[in-house]
């Protein structure tokens, strides 16, 4: 898998963990436990596209 196909897949998945926030956030009765480990998988997610877009960066420049 190539490093764009593989920001491409981590982007996708991070916005399919927005879309499930907020859906799980306009219930009546809001799961937090369940919404709290959404979010901190996406935060995992925020960090590993960071981590992935430096090292292109990184590449580009050499």
């Amino acid at each position: 898998m190539s490093l764009q196909s593989h920001l491409a897949e981590l982007e996708r998945r991070h916005m399919a963990l927005e879309r499930e926030i907020e859906k799980e956030e306009l219930h009546p009765s809001v799961d937090e436990l369940k919404v709290h480990e959404l979010k901190r998988r996406k935060l995992v997610l925020k960090d590993e596209i960071a981590k992935l877009r430096h090292t292109a960066e990184k590449e580009m420049v050499h």
